[in-house]
């Protein structure tokens, strides 16, 4: 029901899901659920859920479908995807996926086998690949931190980072809850108290954008004042003497007025994070969304090289990789990469050296609208509901009008659904057979999910685009779920049957595992300087850039919209769009919170529970006022990807009330991923009369 992690017993009775718990032998839930996973049978058997493949029967956008059989569905999806190719070649068909599941690696496959270069997901840009790519040119591979080995961190800091609520990426909240427990030392960096911060002791509530702005100024204390591990340092860095000098200028004088926080506050951070060690950094998102992205998050990753909390028990550490790798055909990414829109811009996004290429959303978009530089005509949706979750949604949709088909698979009936020509019945977690490494890309564990049960027609992801394969003659990406998980548990040496019987699979972690071989980055050490960054084209330190729209930056644009707006605030009910349908979650939440602190709200005659409307340079919405002191007077904090399933018009109120109705997509983007600017914008707030939309939208939720 997220990214997934929880260990769980599921009880059968005639072939039907009838009750679930947490399994208290699992070492990341111990048998504790959320309110999510606890909404499971609710989810499978929901009554909305569409569980026959459908075509269009009236005009695109209306949501008019009738049902089809699977054979039906294939043969005309097939069929037009062979003409596409044969007349466009196959840049001519585009594909997105959502946030991770079980079957994002095996939609890359089989974009990879397809020869298509424009694959896109809202993270390559916007969340987790951003670190991930800096982590590479870093240190040569990506690092968690260490929740598991029963050494505990001696300090924690959580950087944009919201655990509690979110459990991002295999780290569920459970296990983060623990873990604060026992530190003597934590800190929040965020702008609002968030659910992890009330269980910190220090919380910076700096202003949204200026994140970097702290860390290079911490690494300036830590080195000036010798807090650095200099053995480390010496023997693992590379580029200390130029980082040394480059962060001179970065004063926490400097920081302090451009961040809102205060001078003893900075040095404080950095005096403990560098002296009460092992330390972790559990960074999140909300460094990620900015067009300064890629050094943003590199001057947060060179702070655990300067004081060595590198592959040490309690600290951050790399991953045990227990899983083989999933073949993503990357050499064929590679041979199609002149043809991926945005690759020769932004090389660490879409070039050879990305993690895992994929085209930029923007530019796709623009290329889907207008068929320049080539015509695109196919679009297929695996579990994304882009309506919600991507920025200007108004664009995405002009997309979709643009195209010849639009094949979408996914559980319900979105508003992205909705211009289908085709849907196709995706499987939901117990309906799919499944081994996932934990955390994502460290893999320092194995989780598996077994098939238990079948819905209607409903067909796992996986088995959907083998087949789609097979039918276009595809040389690779063609095996079966089964073929896949036995080449992965290679390394285990666990057949996926003696996996099932375990549930789960946690080797022992091993640490300091650099020592034999070096890092994988051109020098064999970390890089504070880093030599790929400049053989790209790219700054190889990290400079502070003010975000292009900010108080700041845009100070005319400011006196209209006078608020800091940040504007992906997570919910414990829901899991991005997903999970409005069900009223065991809903009725907890029924409508979109925006947070306002009292200050602003006195001003605009703003209380509690009211309905306000948010705008900014690009739209408004509408959403419920959540007065609060837990967040600074200065900013304003929307909750994302929110729509009605029951309001059956205008779009599922999806153009009323999603928060990216307010943001941006434009450039400037950042030099090496192409990330627009999701958070630090500018927005108003005003106290909204009744309308027959707040009326519609009040009563809809009960």
């Amino acid at each position: 029901m997220c990214h997934g992690g929880c260990g769980v017993l599921l009880h059968i009775k005639n072939g039907r899901l009838v009750h679930i718990e947490g399994d208290k032998d699992s070492p990341m839930n111990r048998g504790a659920l959320c309110a999510k996973g606890r909404a499971t049978i609710e989810m499978v058997y929901h009554p909305q859920r569409l569980t026959r493949p459908m075509k269009r029967t009236g005009p695109r956008g209306k949501g008019e479908f009738e049902p089809i059989s699977w054979e039906e569905a294939f043969d005309s999806i097939v069929g037009k995807l062979k003409r596409v190719i044969k007349e466009d070649g196959p840049q001519g068909i585009a594909l997105a996926q959502g946030t991770g599941r079980h079957h994002y690696l095996n939609l890359i496959r089989f974009v990879n086998a397809l020869g298509s270069p424009n694959w896109i997901e809202p993270g390559a840009a916007q969340c987790l690949f951003p670190r991930v790519n800096v982590s590479l040119v870093t240190y040569g591979e990506f690092l968690v931190s260490d929740y598991y080995s029963g050494t505990k961190p001696a300090c924690a800091l959580f950087w944009g980072s919201n655990p509690l609520v979110s459990g991002p990426d295999g780290k569920v909240p459970f296990v983060v809850r623990r873990l604060i427990k026992a530190i003597p030392h934590t800190f929040c960096i965020d702008p609002r108290i968030s659910q992890t911060a009330k269980h910190c002791k220090h919380i910076l509530q700096l202003r949204p954008g200026t994140d970097m702005a702290l860390a290079l100024a911490m690494s300036q204390v830590i080195i000036k004042e010798a807090l650095y591990d200099k053995e480390f340092v010496k023997d693992w860095t590379y580029g200390f003497e130029e980082f040394e000098e480059h962060v001179k200028k970065y004063s926490p004088q400097w920081a302090a007025r451009i961040t809102g926080l205060k001078e003893e506050t900075i040095f404080n951070i950095a005096r403990s994070y560098a002296t009460h060690k092992p330390g972790i950094i559990d960074w999140g998102v909300s460094i990620e969304q900015t067009p300064n992205s890629l050094q943003t998050v590199r001057s947060i990753a060179i702070l655990r090289a300067l004081v060595g909390n590198i592959d040490k028990p309690g600290a951050d550490i790399f991953g045990m990789h227990i899983l083989g790798p999933t073949p993503i055909f990357r050499r064929r990414a590679i041979r199609s990469q002149e043809k991926r829109l945005g690759a020769d811009t932004y090389k660490l996004l879409g070039g050879r050296d990305a993690f895992i290429p994929s085209a930029h959303i923007p530019t796709l978009l623009e290329t889907m609208r207008t068929g320049k530089p080539y015509p695109i005509r196919a679009f297929m949706i695996f579990g994304n509901n882009g309506l919600a979750t991507f920025a200007n949604p108004k664009e995405y949709r002009e997309a979709l009008m643009k195209m010849d088909m639009v094949v979408i698979a996914d559980f319900f009936r979105t508003p992205t659904v909705e211009y289908a020509d085709y849907f196709l019945p995706a499987a939901i977690w117990p309906e799919v057979n499944q081994v996932v490494g934990l955390p994502y890309i460290a893999e320092n564990g194995v989780s598996v999910q077994q098939k238990v049960i079948q819905v209607g027609e409903c067909k796992q992801d996986e088995e959907i685009l083998a087949e789609l394969a097979g039918r276009l003659g595809l040389e690779l990406g063609c095996e079966s779920i089964e073929e896949l998980i036995a080449s992965q548990l290679k390394r285990t040496n666990l057949t996926f049957e003696e996996l099932k019987e375990k549930g789960y699979y946690f080797p022992p972690l091993r640490f300091n595992k650099y020592i034999d071989h070096g890092f994988k980055t051109p020098s064999k050490k970390i890089e504070l300087y880093s030599q790929k960054l400049k053989e790209l084209g790219y700054e190889p330190l990290p400079s502070y850039r003010e975000p292009p729209e900010s108080p700041l930056s845009t100070p005319e644009l400011a006196k209209k919209y006078p608020y800091i707006l940040i504007t992906g605030r997570r919910q414990k009910e829901f899991f991005q769009s997903e999970y409005h349908q069900l009223s065991s979650l809903r009725e907890k939440r029924k409508h979109p919170q925006t947070e306002i602190h009292p200050k602003a709200a006195v001003k605009h005659n703003i209380e509690d529970g009211d309905w306000i409307k948010i705008s900014s340079p690009r739209g408004s919405i509408y959403q419920q006022a959540k007065v609060t002191e837990e967040i600074r007077a200065d900013v304003i904090s929307v909750e994302h990807a929110w729509w009605y399933p029951e309001i059956k018009e205008h779009g599922h109120g999806v153009w009323d009330c999603n928060a990216n109705i307010l943001t941006n997509n434009k450039p400037p983007y950042d030099p090496a991923f192409g990330t627009y600017q999701l958070r630090g914008l500018l927005c108003k707030v005003e106290k909204e009369k009744p309308t027959t939309l707040l009326k519609k939208l009040t009563t809809s939720a009960t």
